[in-house]
Parts: C-alpha cells; structure tokens; sequence
C-alpha cells in the first residue's frame, strides 16, 4: 500500500512537471528505457538503497549514468528520489507516470484474467464494455490461469472485479461455514 500511495504522489508531481515543460512524450519513452536499465541492472536500485554508501556517491552515479542521456528534468527526479530515499520506489512510480500518461491520451490499461484464452468475439465485447464503463480506449492485457476455473477477473488501475468460479466457490465456502446448524 505505501507503494501505491507513494508512486502515486512522486508520479503525479513529475507528470505536472513534465506537462509544464511540454516534455510528458519523452518523459514516456526515456523513463520507459530508465525503468529497463534498473530491471536489467539491479545492482543500480541496490547500490541506490544500500544505507552503507555515501548520498554523495548515489548523487554521482545517477548523474553519470542519465545526465546526457535522458532529459534534465528527469535526472533532477532521480536526484530526489535519492535524496528522498525513495529509489526503492522507482519502478512504481515509473508505471504510475506511464499510467497517468496514457490517460492523458485517452487509454486505460487493463488486466483480464481467464481460465482459458478468450476468443476475438469476447474480447472485442468487453473492451466495448470496458471502454464505457471506464470513458478511455481500453488495452487489454490477458493473463490465463487454469486456477480460476472459469469466469474471469478483471483488474483496472482502481478497481479489481473478481467473477471468477474459484472466488465464488470460495465466497460459498465461506457463507457456508458462517450457518449454524441445530
């Protein structure tokens, strides 16, 4: 949850930053191509976090390595997040500017799980549905997992729908347990 709510802060104040300088299109891309560098390269979020290493060193890397590279308004948030101790934090709040940017262009991300893959008909429907439940293009992401059993599950940025046959069973389960029996 802290997570969330500091991605949340971090990402919206660069997203206004960025819109200021009319730089959210290159924010998009370069801190797409940050987010790999630090996935690929955990050594980087490790030497940021480690509470052994002088700030100035961290202040130094990250200068190194994105200064010329990606636009200065984002070296400067790299910067903070440092100082902020909050590079654990990164990728979360790389995903939550992505988010924030492509519903500024009118797309909203979704996750639908499935028990078997969906067929065409069936995800142009809920895409349809998606689109004006929520007012943005969606894109869909799919997911399969046997586990579920049926149904689906549904996951946008705020709200998760679970009509799954396995969280209806276990929903079952549960009232079931809760009935007294003289």
């Amino acid at each position: 949850m802290l997570a969330q709510e500091v991605a949340r802060k971090y990402a919206h104040g660069l997203f206004l930053a960025a819109r200021d300088r009319n730089l959210i299109d290159q924010g998009y891309q370069q801190l797409a191509d940050v987010r790999e560098v630090v996935t690929t390269e955990s050594s980087l979020i490790n030497f940021l976090q480690a509470p052994q290493v002088l700030e100035e060193d961290k202040l130094k890397l990250v200068r190194a390595v994105f200064t010329g590279k990606i636009e200065q308004l984002f070296v400067e948030f790299l910067l903070l997040l440092v100082r902020k101790h909050r590079a654990d934090f990164l990728t979360e709040i790389i995903d939550e500017y992505a988010r924030l940017v492509e519903v500024e262009r009118g797309i909203g991300r979704v996750t639908v799980i499935t028990a078997v893959p969906i067929t065409d008909s069936e995800r142009e429907k809920l895409k349809d549905r998606l689109a004006r439940k929520i007012n943005l293009k969606i894109v869909l992401e799919e997911k399969v997992k046997p586990a579920i059993l049926g149904g689906m599950i549904v996951i946008t940025h705020n709200e998760i729908i679970d009509g799954s046959i396995r969280h209806a069973l276990d929903s079952f389960n549960e009232q079931l347990r809760k009935v007294k029996v003289a």
